[in-house]
């Protein structure tokens, strides 16, 4: 369904002299994989009106018209001193640029990365537009303070990953409101502001955190740490609902989620550099495959990393993977530094990956191929090429490159570990009885755009009469995972006894990533544009209600919103298994 929703920009007062405004889409914003859920975003920004006044993070190009409609009917901008940014994004340079043209006088408050990044930006894009007096910007490295006058007396926390290596939180002791920029938040628009009831989008924080944050849980730690100096009684993200009744439980998460990311006994170093954003793009979907699969993922990037860090992270991993942009035909000197790093660290044992982005050549790329290739290391997956901005269906392949390389990392590691004597032990009593548990052998397909997936599936029950509804435990490294949020449509193949065997042998069968699940079968639409198997015995056209994580699966509770029998005389195909401890 076309969202026929405009975008606006909600405004509501917050605490003393405060204010939020909420540039709001109900539409995908952009073709990164935290915006795969697809249930729109907000960009906050925040404005203090003290003796002087701030604005902070103010929204990207995509709201500069509608949001700087918005602020001129709340200030004059004449009256305007400061601009904080959390982080300096090129994609708020047109806002920025639109702001410094009506209030030249203002003063960029950021980091001392960020204020390095936001002089390079106007050099290179709105040179021409730069004040006479030159860029005006205050640098917070963290023991600076802001007096706003009126009580507003702002501290700075440094927060940075290698995402965001010029990350900033503001915190405003008078109002206890720690301004919170990318921590925190959730790609979700409502006309909810605050988080009510915050139960209800669990899940879109959950994926959040592990889209952003996860492969960064060393720093998100330390940044956490950092935050405890600073009692909030509300945190103001840069995206979704403000935290306020969810505070110390959502604290408590990023805790406990850090926690088990740096926890995990099998890790891959992912390098990259990233010139426009869209290799750090593919970087992250391949993370997310990679910690959907129980390994840890550690995100370095290489043009703001130290040598030892990187060190560091190739000599403790079980894999690595790198990713290049491709400048002037060739790959940034950041990346051929960490190539040759890569190179005298890594043993030849350890597993590689290679992608990477280019406008017109992709050199870059070829060059760490052929480097690890010469040098004698195995590929984790196929190197991955992208043209421009990736897609959906490019971010899909990532992911599933990613979770191909964990698995393989897990697999090699199995295979190394001694071999346990069989027993007639309880635990291996109890398996198989477990295993005398039975279900129906479907296939679950689903499609999205231009993304789509299926899996074999027997783990499936009726879970209510009314509505209509059933259970599906779904593996958290299965690649149509991805298509099975909240919302998420799907339909259930049932499969029938004597004709189930081609259908089975078809989708049980390992796919490359990306590679198209459906080629060879025969297939329809049904009417939530999910494929049909037309060969089965029946079919349910679902949707997503909720779903619950549960140790290595995720149960899915989906309604059924329609269905036909296609043989009715057939008889349902029933999965015996000897063991509960594998399919």
């Amino acid at each position: 369904m076309i969202n026929t929703k405009p975008r606006d920009v909600q405004v509501l007062p917050l605490g003393a002299d405060t204010t939020v405004m909420r540039s709001r889409t109900w539409d995908r914003l952009k073709f990164e994989i935290e915006y795969a859920l697809q249930r729109g975003t907000t960009a906050n920004s925040y404005l203090i009106q003290g003796d002087k006044t701030v604005l902070i993070d103010p929204p990207g190009e995509s709201f500069t018209e509608i949001f700087l409609a918005a602020l001129q009917q709340r200030l004059d901008l004449t009256t305007l001193d400061y601009v904080i940014l959390g982080h300096v994004n090129p994609n708020r340079l047109v806002t920025l640029n639109a702001l410094l043209q009506l209030a030249p006088h203002i003063t960029f408050v950021c980091s001392n990365p960020g204020a390095k990044s936001l002089r390079t930006l106007f050099e290179n894009t709105h040179k021409d537009t730069i004040p006479e007096q030159g860029l005006k910007t205050l640098v917070m490295r963290g023991e600076e303070t802001l007096d706003l006058g009126a009580g507003h007396h702002l501290q700075f926390i440094p927060t940075p990953s290698p995402r965001w290596p010029d990350a900033l939180c503001t915190y405003d002791p008078q109002t206890e409101i720690l301004f919170s920029d990318k921590l925190f938040g959730a790609h979700i628009c409502s006309d909810q502001v605050f988080d009510e009831g915050w139960t209800s989008f669990s899940e879109d924080r959950r994926y959040y955190y592990d889209c952003l944050m996860a492969p960064h849980a060393r720093q998100v730690e330390t940044a956490l740490e950092k935050l405890t100096d600073f009692p909030a009684r509300l945190y103001a993200t840069a995206h979704g609902p403000l935290v306020r009744y969810s505070l110390i439980n959502l604290t408590q998460s990023y805790r406990r989620w850090s926690q088990e990311q740096k926890s995990q006994d099998t890790t891959v170093a992912l390098l990259y550099a990233s010139a426009y954003g869209n290799t750090a793009t593919l970087a992250q979907a391949i993370a997310r495959g990679i910690i959907k699969a129980g390994v840890g993922a550690e995100c370095i990037n290489c043009e703001v990393a130290d040598p030892t860090e990187i060190q560091e992270a190739v000599e403790k991993s079980a894999g690595f993977i790198m990713g290049s942009p491709t400048l002037g035909g060739h790959a940034p000197t950041p990346i051929q530094t960490a190539l040759g790093i890569v190179l005298s660290t890594a043993s030849k044992g350890k597993l590689a990956g290679v992608f990477g982005s280019y406008g017109w050549s992709g050199e870059a790329i070829d060059l760490l191929e052929a480097k690890f290739r010469d040098a004698g290391y195995s590929f984790g997956f196929e190197t991955i090429r992208v043209k421009f901005k990736p897609t959906d269906a490019t971010l899909q392949l990532c992911e599933e490159a990613g979770t191909d390389f964990a698995q393989a990392l897990k697999k090699a590691k199995k295979s190394r570990s001694p071999r346990q004597p069989v027993a007639d032990s309880q635990a291996a009593r109890t398996e198989q009885a477990v295993g005398r548990l039975v279900g129906s052998l479907c296939v679950v397909t689903a499609k999205q755009g231009d993304r789509s997936g299926a899996m074999l599936a027997d783990w499936v029950s009726q879970a209510t009469f009314n509505p209509p509804g059933l259970t599906i435990a779904v593996a958290k490294d299965r690649a149509i995972e991805s298509l099975m949020h909240t919302d998420g449509k799907f339909v259930l193949n049932i499969l029938g006894e004597g004709k189930h065997l081609g259908l089975m042998k078809h989708f049980l069968k390992p796919f490359a990533p990306g590679e198209d699940r459906f080629a060879g079968v025969a297939t329809e639409s049904a009417g939530n544009d999910c494929p049909i198997l037309t060969d089965a015995l029946a079919y349910l056209e679902c949707s997503v209600e909720n779903r619950m994580e549960c140790g290595d699966h995720w149960l899915v509770y989906a309604v059924v919103k329609n269905g036909k029998t296609l043989q009715p005389d057939a008889v349902t195909a029933v999965h015996h298994r000897k063991s509960g401890s594998h399919y």
